[in-house]
This record gives C-alpha cells, sequence and structure tokens, in this order.
C-alpha cells in the first residue's frame, strides 16, 4: 500500500477503506510518511470530501493512534458533554454535578482555553487547590463514590489528531466537516464515555458561523458516534453573544455556582438544562427529555445539585465552602465601567470581539505558554435586546489597574456592543437538535 495512491483515490472522489484509512493515520504518526504527502491529502479530502463510513474510520484510527481510557469500572452508562468552543461558556461546571445528582456518571476529561475561548480546566483551576490531575485509580473511583470527575486531558490521547491538526492550521483545510468532525470525536472516543451529548455553538463567537455549517458538523459527528456504537446526540446554540454574564475564569465560576442556586442568567441556566436532559435520556435515568428536564430541575430547586457541587471541589482538593461564599474565589483589585457611547437598544454583541478583549487583561492565552490571571475578566451588564441609555454602564472589566491598555480594551469592549434606535429581538438560544433520526431544527 503505497501513501500516492491513496491521495489519488481520494483526489478523484472514491471512498477510502479501513485498511487506508489506518496505513495512512498510522504512518504519519510514525513519521514513514511525510508532511506534504498528508497535506496533499487534507487538500483532497477539503474538495472532495468524506462519507459517513469513512469519516468514522478516520476518527477510530486517530483515536487508536494513542492512549485510550477504559472506563468499564465505573457502574453506569457514562456519559460526556462536549462544547465546541464559546464565549462565557461554563455549563461543564453546572452540567457535571447536576447529571451527577440525577444518577449518571460523569467522568470528564476537558481542555484548557486557547484565544477567545475559555477552557474549563482553567475555570475549575481558578478555584484555590482544585487539583485537575488525577491518577486512573482515583480518577475512577471517585466518579463511582461521588458520581463526577474532571480531569485534565491526557497528554498521548489520540496523537495522530493534534499532529494532524497542526499540519491542516498551516495548509488551509482547517474547515473541511469531516476532518473536524474526526478530530472532535476522537478525543471523546478514547475518553471512554459510553454516551456523548455535544454543544455545537453557531454564530459570530463560534467556531461555525452559520447554522447550516453548524447542523452539517452537528450531523457528521453525531454519525460518527452511532457508527462507532456511542449514543450520541447534538444540540445547536446561539453564540452571537456571550453565554450569560460573564466572560472570565473566576467570574464564570462565580457565576455557574449562582446557577446552581437556582438564581444564575437564564440563558446559561435553560442550556444547562437542556444539554443536562439529553445526558440524563442517554444515561437511562429517564424515558424522555420531559421526564428528565422535571428531574434535573427538582435537583437545582432542592439543592442536590448544589450539594454535589461541593461533594465535586472537595474531592478534588478545593474548598467546598466556595458553593456558599463565592467570594473566596480570585477577585480583581480594580474595577473599570465601560460606558454606553449613544442610547437605543443592543443590537449585536459581538462575543468574539468580547473574548478577544478578556484575553488581553489575561484572562486567556493568546500562546499556549501563556500565564493565565484568574482573577480578571468581563461582566456584562446587558444582552440583546435590553435598552441603554447614554453613558450607562454596559460592562465593568475585571483589572489589575487601570491604565492605558485597560482603555483600549474598554473601547473595544463598546465596539464589540453595537446600539440602535429600533427595539430588537435576540436569537433563540436553542437552534437544532441532531440524533442519529435526523436534523430537528426549533427555529428559523
Amino acid at each position: 500500500m503505497r501513501a500516492v495512491d491513496i491521495i489519488h483515490k481520494k483526489r478523484n472522489g472514491g471512498a477510502l477503506t479501513n485498511e487506508e484509512l489506518s496505513f495512512l493515520i498510522k504512518g504519519y504518526s510514525q513519521g514513514d510518511i511525510p508532511d506534504y504527502q498528508m497535506s496533499a491529502w487534507a487538500m483532497a479530502v477539503f474538495f472532495r470530501g468524506m462519507d459517513a463510513g469513512e469519516t468514522a474510520c478516520l476518527t477510530m484510527a486517530m483515536a487508536e493512534s494513542g492512549d485510550r481510557v477504559d472506563l468499564s469500572p465505573i457502574r453506569g452508562v457514562k456519559v460526556d458533554k462536549h462544547s465546541t468552543g464559546g464565549v462565557g461558556d461554563k455549563t461543564s461546571l453546572v452540567i457535571g454535578p447536576l447529571v451527577a445528582a440525577c444518577g449518571v456518571p460523569v467522568a470528564k476529561m476537558s481542555g484548557r482555553g486557547l484565544g477567545h475561548t475559555g477552557g474549563t480546566i482553567d475555570k475549575m483551576e481558578s478555584m484555590p487547590g482544585f487539583r485537575t490531575e488525577l491518577s486512573r485509580e482515583a480518577f475512577i473511583a471517585q466518579v463511582n463514590d461521588i458520581g463526577v470527575a474532571i480531569v485534565g486531558q491526557s497528554g498521548n490521547m489520540a496523537p495522530a489528531d493534534k499532529k494532524l491538526y497542526a499540519l491542516r492550521d498551516v495548509t488551509a483545510t482547517v474547515e473541511s466537516i469531516p476532518l473536524i468532525a474526526s478530530s472532535v470525536m476522537s478525543k471523546k472516543i478514547a475518553a471512554g464515555a459510553d454516551a456523548i451529548v455535544l454543544d455545537v455553538k453557531t454564530g459570530s463567537g463560534a467556531f461555525m458561523k452559520t447554522l447550516d455549517d453548524s447542523e452539517k458538523l452537528a450531523k457528521a459527528m453525531v454519525e460518527i458516534g452511532t457508527q462507532v456504537g456511542r449514543r450520541t446526540a447534538a444540540l445547536i446554540s446561539d453564540m452571537d453573544q456571550p453565554l450569560g454574564f460573564a466572560i472570565g475564569n473566576a467570574l464564570e465560576v462565580r457565576e455557574a455556582i449562582e446557577t446552581l442556586h437556582g438564581r444564575g442568567p437564564d440563558d446559561l441556566a435553560a442550556l444547562c438544562v437542556a444539554l443536562a436532559a439529553h445526558m440524563v435520556v442517554l444515561g437511562g435515568q429517564a424515558a424522555d427529555l420531559a421526564e428528565a428536564d422535571a428531574m434535573l430541575r427538582e435537583k437545582l430547586r432542592s439543592g442536590e445539585a448544589l450539594a454535589k457541587f461541593k461533594q465535586f471541589v472537595a474531592a478534588q482538593g478545593g474548598d467546598p465552602a466556595v458553593g456558599d461564599d463565592p467570594s473566596l474565589l480570585p477577585e480583581a483589585p480594580a474595577v473599570v465601567e465601560v460606558a454606553a457611547p449613544k442610547g437605543g437598544y443592543v443590537h449585536a454583541i459581538q462575543a468574539e470581539e468580547l473574548g478577544l478583549a478578556a484575553m488581553l487583561l489575561g484572562a486567556g492565552r493568546e500562546t499556549k505558554d501563556s500565564v493565565i490571571d484568574y482573577a480578571v475578566g468581563i461582566t456584562m451588564r446587558r444582552k440583546v435586546g435590553d435598552p441603554v441609555s447614554e453613558g450607562e454602564t454596559i460592562a465593568l472589566l475585571h483589572v489589575r489597574e487601570a491604565n492605558a491598555a485597560v482603555q483600549e480594551v474598554s473601547r473595544r469592549v463598546q465596539q464589540a456592543c453595537e446600539i440602535g434606535a429600533e427595539r430588537v429581538a435576540p436569537s433563540p438560544l436553542l437552534l437544532s437538535i441532531v440524533t442519529e433520526q435526523g436534523v430537528q431544527r426549533l427555529a428559523n
């Protein structure tokens, strides 16, 4: 078998076999197939695409290129949740304990943030003492004991994907649905979950900017999961504005805690319950979404979800008192108000711009080696559709000191908030549900 023949076949629109894809990924991982041949193959896939069977085979080849986590010692159906990345997305901090409180084990591996998107691991590490590295034995024991553990991803999980992504990034082949879908799912499958719920973001602050493209990506990932024996569902959620109001690590943990107390932002609470409902159904603890929804709301109302959060924090070395006293989290020494440049109604909030602004304050990473300041970030005061008066505070910047660089960030935040004379309605939060039965569009 030769790489050039596989490239030629895909270039001409042929469907590759499992053996051909395994040969290609194994050869590239081991250094036997050079970058220039893999680049040619990636470009052929970019233009010719892959069918569902090919994409599933590619996914498994990448999942098998490194470590795979065996979660079989954990009792019950293990359900994982993955977000394609957004601004202010702190759902895992709510969903993990909430779903565990319903009897579904959550054994989750999460990543760090880069660029305008935040990472769950960074947010959890803003809680003093919280450990995001556990041994396999401790990880499994914790999930069996309290129902939830969230740790950082293994350094050798799906290494072929990591190598291929770096190549795609410099060869203009990132925006390929089969390659994106296999990249995400290879890591989820390697992480060992029995079922997977995907939160596919769409809009200005997401990687996928249009609903059509987001549905194509969600459908491809659900098909992969189904083909390889994982029950999989996807929700497509709006990212035309930040989720909730807080952007930045400790600020987002505080907002997640408020949500577990039942007083968080409406959009964050609604998305957490919607995603968690699918997890509870796939985990076999509810017959349908309506039953799951009622169960989840009762866990929030009764305080059981909050109690599970405290258990989770304590188990991983943090202070459970943070669940009742978020002032124990890091706090920035200075707060700068951002004023509305004119009155009217908020027409749009450019989520990506706000994510980049938070990164400039130190809340995110510009490169993988950047050091994060857990205390800094942005708290928005308005959502799309809200009225605003000229000079009114539309955001708060939580900073180390109010210097010239912060004033530049303030201007960027002002520019990210578009204000017009007429009232507008915000986009619906939930746009589509994708299952193995197909795509159900909830909003046009």
